[in-house]
């Protein structure tokens, strides 16, 4: 029996997750959670075979939370479900760990083949991803901008871009606003800007915010 923990902060997204995966005989709902805390408390007292995790959590990020699970709990795999587009934010999810990405529009048997390859052991991505990773590979491009900023960097680049306060990053991810003005100077060098409006501007032609 797969036993899986849902964590997703939207509450309709985790009654539909559980009455789809309900129906498979080989697996059941062990737990749900809607942020990083409960996530780590279901994680510490249940016997779980891998987690569904939304990249779009409140307060620590899907990321966050993938690389925090990775580093204490290496052996339990973890598979991203988020509405975000593959182009967005599966690569950089895979490299942080995680065993596969699937989007909320796929089709039920997409996820549920998902969760099974994950379990064991195995890499999910979809075809469409797949392909694009391979047409990466022959083309050997140059990475783009975004993709040479760490996960905390490119983070507070998306909420800068969103036009979110410092003050509002500062508190939303529990640092001082002196560390999150280093981080935009940090990301405006390293994405070779020189204004908010620019890496605006850049995020929304890239489709990394809404």
């Amino acid at each position: 029996m797969i036993n899986i923990l849902i964590a997703d902060d939207h509450e309709l997204i985790r009654e539909g997750l559980k009455k789809i995966l309900k129906k498979e005989p080989d697996m059941q709902i062990l737990g749900e959670a809607h942020d990083a805390a409960q996530i780590f408390e279901q994680v510490k007292n249940k016997n779980l075979n891998i987690v569904l995790l939304d990249i779009s959590m409140p307060g620590l990020s899907g990321l966050d939370v993938l690389t925090e699970l990775r580093q204490k709990y290496p052996e339990l795999p973890v598979l991203i479900l988020s509405m975000h587009p593959e182009d967005r934010f599966a690569v950089r999810a895979l490299k942080a760990g995680a065993g596969g990405y699937v989007t909320k529009d796929s089709a039920v048997s997409e996820l549920v083949e998902a969760i099974r390859k994950v379990v064991s052991g195995g890499k999910y991505v979809s075809v469409r991803l797949a392909e694009r990773l391979a047409d990466e590979l022959e083309r050997h491009t140059e990475k783009p901008l975004h993709e040479t900023l760490s996960d905390r960097e490119f983070q507070i680049m998306r909420m800068i871009s969103a036009g979110t306060k410092t003050s509002d990053i500062a508190k939303q991810l529990s640092l001082s606003i002196s560390t999150v003005n280093t981080y935009r100077m940090r990301i405006l060098e390293k994405m070779k800007m020189a204004t908010n409006a620019e890496l605006t501007r850049y995020a929304v032609e890239n489709h990394l915010i809404e």
